[in-house]
């Protein structure tokens, strides 16, 4: 059940990246706030993970993100989202995630010319920021998503 709720919260993120190229303060900190009050109450993390590795999931987190920060390849939302999903589960979600978001967006990267015609009217219109002529700087939080639900689907 901690999984479902965790994928409902992690796909509204989504959803809001992919419709406006940033995700809400009220998601990320809420989400790490709520993570990190679990965490010390339980001395486990959301999905179950003990306090040390869910400690060095953060720390990965911010090992992975901060330097695409640094030169403006991630923004701000995606440090924020990736710490508080490290808050509540631990590293190895985290790597997945990870390396699963950097499959899924190199897929969308290389089939996205000819996958976007495809889409229905109504998907286009309300994710037209994944549009391949849109920008370059693709949302991110959306391939991440795809990755936590792989990795999701795998450890469990």
């Amino acid at each position: 059940m901690n999984l479902l709720f965790l994928l409902i919260w992690f796909a509204v993120c989504a959803d809001q990246d992919a419709r406006s190229r940033r995700v809400s303060n009220w998601l990320t900190f809420g989400g790490a706030l709520f993570a990190l009050i679990y965490l010390l109450s339980t001395g486990t993390s959301w999905l179950g993970v003990p306090m040390a590795q869910t400690g060095w999931g953060v720390a990965v987190a911010l090992l992975l993100t901060l330097p695409g920060y640094a030169l403006n390849r991630l923004g701000a939302g995606d440090v924020k989202l990736l710490v508080a999903l490290a808050l509540a589960s631990g590293h190895l979600y985290i790597l997945g995630t990870f390396i699963g978001a950097g499959v899924a967006s190199l897929a969308w990267l290389l089939a996205r010319q000819k996958a976007w015609p495809l889409l229905a009217q109504g998907l286009s219109n309300r994710y037209s920021r994944m549009a391949p002529q849109a920008s370059s700087k693709q949302p991110f939080v959306p391939f991440l998503f795809a990755g936590f639900l792989v990795m999701a689907l795998w450890l469990h």
